[in-house]
């Protein structure tokens, strides 16, 4: 009897995130430096509603990524986020706005249940919207006049480009509809002329629309959402979701959406979770704030 021929398949190729977001920290730092040279400074303000040890800690450590890339940051706090209103936040935002000095802004979530978050992130000027999440700037994507677009949904395109694959004419398929992730990240495939699925809650075969993609993008928040039998071979898989997963042992691990190792097996391209898509977001906020503060510069004074 002939021995058994076994086809060793290989693995995907792992996106490094964290190392593709220190390289873009470093243009952020020289161009920051460069505008610097010149008197110009980039400031970012952030405001973060009560006060929570997790929320003091992100702020932190966002003051100290903003440093290390020359980048002015300053915190606005709201201590009793119960009894702050609307009105009170709505004021600082239309403040910031007005202050020259001020380059960047951004508003910390979660809010309290009584803060309209959508409202609020509304009120911020465009063009300090650095997270882009002011429907004008999702209305300049749409119509492929992208200004500043949503931090996620930027990352994920450039870890996609970071394969080398044409974008123009893929087919690309988004699972997660999210106003954050998933809706602006199809609407950047889109406009890189990708050929658009958008699968959700009600979608009826996900697996149907997800087997015949180039690219699969997973924005759900649901651990093993996607396994092996929803890719086909050497497709481009980028996994946005974290979830907080208990082990057997008692111990807390981050994963994605994908299940890893059996995606991995399958696919040409994948990101992992944690050190893909999360430092990628990092480092484009701070691209976004350095694009901010750019387009501010570059306007008459007496227009912003």
């Amino acid at each position: 009897m002939p021995p058994r021929i076994r086809i060793i398949r290989p693995m995907a190729k792992i996106i490094d995130g964290a190392a593709l977001a220190k390289q873009i920290k470093e243009q952020v730092k020289t161009r920051t430096a460069e505008l610097a040279a010149r008197g110009k400074v980039v400031r970012l303000i952030a405001i973060l509603v009560g006060s929570t040890p997790a929320g003091e800690l992100y702020a932190q450590r966002q003051k100290e990524t903003c440093a290390a890339v020359g980048i002015e940051y300053d915190l606005i706090t709201f201590g009793d986020g119960n009894r702050v209103t609307h009105d009170e936040i709505a004021e600082t935002i239309e403040r910031l706005n007005k202050d020259q000095s001020v380059t960047g802004i951004m508003l910390h979530l979660p809010l309290p249940g009584h803060l309209d978050a959508t409202k609020l992130q509304y009120a911020i000027d465009p063009v300090k919207d650095v997270e882009g999440v002011n429907p004008a700037n999702i209305g300049y994507v749409v119509y492929g006049h992208t200004l500043i677009a949503p931090c996620t949904a930027l990352a994920v395109i450039e870890l996609i480009r970071s394969t080398g694959v044409e974008l123009r004419g893929a087919e690309a398929v988004v699972v997660g509809a999210s106003e954050i992730a998933g809706k602006p990240i199809s609407l950047l495939l889109t406009e890189q002329m990708a050929t658009v699925t958008l699968c959700h809650i009600a979608t009826r075969d996900l697996r149907s629309h997800t087997k015949r993609a180039d690219i699969v993008v997973v924005a759900v928040g649901k651990p093993d959402l996607i396994g092996s039998d929803h890719i086909r071979d050497g497709a481009i898989v980028i996994d946005v979701g974290i979830n907080r997963v208990k082990q057997p042992e008692g111990t807390s691990k981050t994963v994605g959406d994908v299940s890893f190792d059996q995606v991995a097996a399958k696919a040409a391209h994948i990101t992992p979770v944690p050190g893909g898509v999360g430092p990628m977001t990092v480092a484009i906020l701070l691209r976004n704030t350095l694009r901010s503060a750019e387009l501010l510069f570059a306007m008459p004074r007496d227009l912003y």
